[in-house]
């Protein structure tokens, strides 16, 4: 690795080879802890700070138009990069080595749950992570409101959005449509409510020159070409039809078929980020196909948040578990089964994210600061809000009352979930530092014979 330090800041570092890019991006697939605000940090240190592969504009740019997109917007800043500085297949290496290290080992903690998830300690461990993630949720609604609810219009959205969602069972899908719409026709007539904020703040110089500088030129591979885009466009497209023809005519009805269905669309509808799209999940994967029940949709996403990588590979559990329960290859293959449906998942959650950023890359300049494209996700945002509200009292609903309203309150779930409150809302604490606390805490209640 080229070692940067005793390059004066007016003079920019050699440009890494496609090798010595590929090792960071390994790297990065193992690190990346913390969420996209987390990963987003990781990167700006490494990338701009350090390595200064990159300059700090140039880093806002590329994120602010990742904000936009649907799809974790972490991973797609990786794939952004990873693209402008190595083409196509720099792009298709940044974003893949971004999931694969989550994959695999989301998919070896699934197995372990499955097969061994009713032995006590494992069921004293998911018995104080149940409560900190439902603590987690209700800190991510309160996150995203404060950043994102800027005056009364976009709070009256959100709670509009809960009560279609809580009262009315509004399918997510229609929540989000009618939000943009909202945030369409704000952004035309009423421009102040809808106008975006300073999202990540303005660039600062001092870190020095970079190798993709402000005033770089454009890479001649990053400029729009209509011959490009058809290109990426007809690869991308014909990828997934080949994996849904193939998991049709296996089986059109069957689980795998159904599975590539839904994640494509949930991929099209994670505008937020992965808290956003868990109540689709959560609806379709739950109450609609019954993959999988409310308590192990609980469990995963305790699961993903103490793996590197995007969030919403949480959808590796779902499938896994899915496949295992449906016992999709038969009852002697569950771990193959829950393997494939794993991986086909994945791969369809993610293959969007790539086809926007290397078909969409090209036309950055022309959507940065757009309000007819930032408006919309504004509304989305909003209503966004309501429906992570939803999702928390869901879960608290499964967590504090395990039998139901007419079962017994569970006291210690419920002391479990206001620490982790305490901790999140009042001293900060990391998410690894309090899921590892929690999951000991269930561990000993549960050895101690105090747990059900």
């Amino acid at each position: 690795m080229t070692n940067n330090s005793d390059i004066g800041p007016s003079t920019a570092p050699a440009t890494p080879s496609f090798g010595e890019a590929l090792r960071f991006w390994l790297k990065l697939g193992f690190i990346s802890f913390g969420g996209p605000a987390g990963q987003i940090a990781i990167m700006h240190t490494e990338l701009v700070e350090r390595r200064r592969w990159i300059s700090e504009r140039r880093f806002l740019h590329a994120l602010n138009y990742c904000m936009v997109l649907p799809g974790p917007e972490a991973q797609q800043l990786a794939t952004y990069i990873g693209w402008l500085m190595h083409r196509t297949w720099g792009g298709i290496v940044a974003g893949a080595l971004f999931v694969l290290p989550s994959l695999f080992i989301l998919v070896a903690l699934s197995w372990v749950y499955m097969a061994y998830g009713q032995v006590p300690a494992v069921a004293g461990v998911f018995y104080g992570l149940k409560p900190a993630v439902t603590a987690l949720v209700l800190h991510a609604a309160h996150r995203i409101s404060s950043r994102a609810l800027k005056n009364r219009w976009l709070w009256a959205i959100a709670a509009a959005s809960f009560a279609a969602i809580f009262l009315f069972d509004v399918p997510f899908p229609l929540i989000v449509g009618v939000a943009a719409l909202i945030g369409y026709l704000g952004g035309r007539y009423a421009p102040a409510v809808f106008s975006a904020g300073g999202g990540h703040g303005a660039a600062k110089a001092g870190y020095g020159a970079a190798v993709i500088d402000d005033d770089t030129p454009t890479p001649a591979h990053a400029r729009f070409r209509f011959g490009a885009l058809a290109r990426v466009l007809r690869y991308g497209i014909g990828l997934w039809l080949v994996l849904m023809t193939i998991l049709i005519r296996y089986d059109a009805e069957g689980t795998l078929t159904k599975m590539g269905w839904f994640f494509t669309k949930a991929a099209l509808l994670t505008f937020g980020g992965a808290y956003a799209v868990l109540p689709y999940v959560f609806q379709g994967a739950v109450s609609e196909h019954h993959w999988l029940t409310a308590p192990q949709m609980i469990d995963g996403l305790a699961l993903g948040e103490t793996t590197p990588g995007p969030l919403i590979m949480v959808v590796a559990f779902v499938g896994f578990v899915g496949a295992w329960t449906k016992q999709v290859f038969g009852p002697d293959a569950l771990l193959l089964a829950g393997t494939a449906a794993a991986c086909v998942v994945t791969l369809v959650t993610f293959l969007p994210s790539f086809v926007f950023i290397l078909a969409g890359g090209p036309l950055v300049e022309s959507t940065h600061g757009n309000l007819k494209v930032t408006a919309p996700l504004a509304g989305v945002t909003a209503a966004v809000v309501g429906v992570i509200v939803n999702l928390a009292l869901f879960f608290a609903y499964h967590v504090l009352w395990p039998q139901g309203f007419g079962g017994r309150f569970d006291v210690l779930s419920a002391a479990i979930t206001v620490a982790a409150g305490i901790a999140l809302f009042r001293f900060k604490v990391g998410v690894l530092p309090l899921l590892g606390a929690c999951a000991a805490v269930g561990l000993a209640l549960k050895l101690l014979g105090v747990a059900p």
